[in-house]
């Protein structure tokens, strides 16, 4: 049999990279798609005959269809989405957040998740064998929001939502859906943790954060299920960080 079809959203670093690679490890063939070219082209290196980089920006909706139908042009099919591009927002009060920064997030971390699920959602329905899952990239912040966070927190809440309603309607179709919340993953995005950020006390302190290959697993496991079983919703976090009880 074939190795199965995957597309990595934001593959050009951190999550992104390392699920990509784990995903060639355990067999995979795996679509980049990121808006950096040289940064998707240095994880392509890593592995050239498995990771096929697509230079996308997954808040334009004609370039998420371009990686889709360039997808299954050169691979005839797709049995895997990762939805893993997304941004922070800027520490701010509620009352201080411009709509220009407001929409910056929702465009990416939500339209951008939505976009491609929608364009797998249609792939996956009607590819032969039929069916395939969707993974999401939540965060913890999608039940606990850190301060000072609401465009994140939000937007992370709002993709719930789209996880529970794309399983729901993926059902008729053999298309799983589920969601990973992670929490302080050692990339470039949460480098400032280890300096010390913002707590809901006020004060700032350093936070523990876990290796990136930990979530890539995590990521795969999920993957490697047969569609008749699927992990709706998953935690994984640096075991010391602050989130029981945070708050």
């Amino acid at each position: 049999m074939d190795a199965q079809v995957a597309v990595v959203t934001g593959a050009g670093s951190g999550i992104g990279a390392a699920t990509a690679t784990a995903l060639v490890d355990a067999g995979w063939r795996v679509v980049l798609a990121g808006r950096r070219p040289e940064a998707l082209a240095e994880v392509a290196a890593l592995r050239p005959e498995r990771l096929h980089p697509l230079v996308t920006d997954v808040t334009d909706e004609a370039s998420v269809r371009a990686l889709f139908a360039s997808t299954v042009a050169e691979h005839g099919r797709v049995d895997l989405l990762f939805n893993n591009a997304g941004r922070g927002s800027f520490e701010q009060s509620l009352d201080e957040i411009s709509l220009e920064d407001w929409r910056a997030v929702v465009d990416v971390n939500l339209t951008g998740a939505f976009l491609c699920t929608r364009e797998a959602f249609r792939v996956m329905r009607a590819q032969d064998p039929r069916g395939g899952r969707v993974i999401n990239n939540g965060s913890i912040s999608a039940t606990t929001p850190r301060p000072r966070s609401a465009p994140y927190a939000a937007t992370k809440h709002a993709l719930t939502g789209l996880t529970k309603a794309t399983a729901l309607d993926g059902r008729p179709f053999d298309i799983a859906c589920g969601q990973i919340d992670i929490g302080n993953a050692a990339t470039e995005l949460t480098a400032l943790m280890a300096d010390g950020i913002l707590q809901p006390d006020g004060s700032r302190r350093p936070e523990p954060r876990m290796d990136v290959a930990d979530v890539a697993r995590a990521v795969v496991y999920m993957a490697s299920l047969p569609l008749a079983a699927n992990v709706p919703q998953m935690t994984v976090m640096a075991t010391t960080m602050p989130f029981l009880g945070r708050g």
